[in-house]
């Protein structure tokens, strides 16, 4: 399954995040999905069990926000909505597009508990950059 090996990936970035920062657990994980990104959400969530068991990050919740597919037209220079089959512009209908946001898995924010500060949130240090695939 190719999610597991994805949330493995995800589980060494927090990891790394949780000692940065001397973290005793992790209690949250949230993550941007993009459809194009050739991860699926409910495969991800079904994966995550298995590649957090034993880990400073067991008990944390996953957060999967699924972000739309979003073009900018190389000939109108709108931003529109677009489908993973169907990448055009929604304002004018060209399919001269770039894709903008969508095809990416981000680590976006991790949830921590330090001997100091219970629940304080660290930013994913890579922010931006997709965990794996």
């Amino acid at each position: 399954m190719h999610e597991l090996s994805v949330c493995l990936a995800l589980l060494d970035k927090v990891q790394q995040i949780a000692a940065e920062h001397g973290a005793t657990r992790v209690t949250r994980i949230e993550v941007k999905l993009g459809p194009l990104s050739g991860v699926e959400a409910p495969l991800l969530e079904n994966a995550y069990p298995l590649a957090v068991a034993g880990s400073i990050a067991e008990t944390a919740e996953l957060v999967i926000d699924v972000v739309p597919i979003r073009v900018l037209c190389s000939q109108c220079g709108a931003e529109t909505d677009a489908r993973p089959n169907k990448l055009i512009c929604g304002a004018c209908g060209d399919h001269r597009t770039r894709v903008v946001s969508g095809e990416d898995l981000l680590l976006q924010r991790v949830e921590l508990e330090t001997p100091d500060t219970p629940g304080k949130q660290a930013p994913a240090s890579n922010e931006g950059q997709s965990a794996s695939n």
